[in-house]
């Protein structure tokens, strides 16, 4: 045998090894996922790692098909002034360009990111502010974040319909989303060399009704969406409702966002709402942590409720934190009840 026919011989053999080898797996896998569609990334997994799918049978069921299709149309409706159409929720979301437009329209605010970026790092560096953006809008709202930058960067289409579905209902889309939708979810994890599969069910949607409870408009919601989001006008009216009783105690408030943040001007406030004189033992007249600050806050709340007012939205880490909206929201809480207090 001459040294071609020999190199010839040996890769054959080598190819025939590796097909026995392959075979002999395939039969020993304890729960071959055969039936599942695999991408051929999905088997190129370190021990241990694991990968999720949707079941094809469920991609064919008509609820699943029909929230992919709701939500598909309320983006191209929210989008349609900027000429941008979306028809396939994975390929058209993953790199955060489409999400980044949703959000500034619906929330009606500017993110601070690139307009166009091509490479990995830039695209997860722009899906991560817009994510951050979307959880400090939903975080008060207790809602379970099903979803991350590398399950939308690739392509993860449960958690990419997790996320729409929380904006969906946030934003109080004018659509209604199918109830009780569902997908059986396969779970492939790499063990000791052989892949394994599980299925568990993943829950899409509920009821419209609790759904939407957790979204329900209070007042203060009602007034920005009149006022088209118009924070400055309202920061003026809660300035003068606030400094007319705060000059009481030779206080004045110019900047609600940090002014209020340490919860002193708040507890002051409820006393002189309320016409009663708070022990100073009971919150830090002049908090220096972070934890006694958020402790006055909490107080001051506790106060709240004890007026009368339901327990506030915003959480006292939110106000601590300067996040404007949640101060406005506690103080125009407060508006709506003492207006007519002198």
């Amino acid at each position: 045998m001459g040294s071609t026919g020999l190199l010839l011989w040996l890769l054959l053999y080598v190819k025939v090894s590796d097909l026995q080898e392959e075979g002999k797996n395939a039969i020993n896998a304890p729960m071959n996922p055969s039936t599942v569609d695999m991408h051929p990334e999905d088997t190129f997994l370190e021990e241990n790692e694991e990968r999720t799918m949707i079941d094809p049978n469920s991609k064919e069921d008509p609820k699943f098909k029909e929230l992919i299709k709701v939500l598909i149309d309320w983006i191209n409706d929210v989008l349609v002034e900027e000429r941008i159409i979306v028809k396939h929720l994975e390929e058209d979301l993953y790199d955060g360009q489409v999400l980044q437009k949703l959000l500034e329209k619906l929330a009606d605010r500017k993110l601070n990111v690139a307009e166009v970026t091509q490479s990995e790092i830039g695209q997860k560096q722009k899906l991560q502010t817009v994510l951050e953006a979307v959880h400090d809008l939903l975080r008060p709202h207790g809602w379970t974040i099903k979803w991350n930058v590398d399950s939308i960067h690739g392509k993860n289409l449960i958690s990419i319909l997790h996320l729409l579905v929380a904006l969906a209902m946030h934003f109080q889309a004018p659509t209604r989303l199918p109830e009780h939708v569902s997908v059986q979810v396969v779970v492939v994890r790499k063990r000791e060399g052989l892949l394994q599969t599980t299925h568990v069910t993943e829950e899409l949607t509920t009821t419209t009704e609790m759904m939407m409870g957790r979204f329900e408009r209070d007042a203060f919601d009602t007034l920005l969406i009149m006022r088209r989001n118009k924070l400055s006008v309202v920061q003026k009216s809660l300035i003068t409702f606030v400094n007319k009783h705060l000059n009481k105690l030779n206080l004045e408030v110019t900047e609600l966002e940090t002014q209020f943040a340490d919860g002193v001007y708040l507890v002051l406030l409820m006393g002189l709402l309320e016409d009663y004189f708070v022990p100073l033992h009971n919150f830090y007249l002049t908090p220096e942590s972070f934890d006694q600050k958020v402790h006055n806050v909490s107080f001051a709340f506790e106060l709240m409720q004890d007026g009368g007012l339901k327990k506030p939205k915003a959480r006292p880490e939110d106000v601590v934190n300067l996040d404007l909206k949640s101060t406005l929201r506690v103080l125009y809480n407060l508006f709506t009840k003492y207006k007519n207090v002198e």
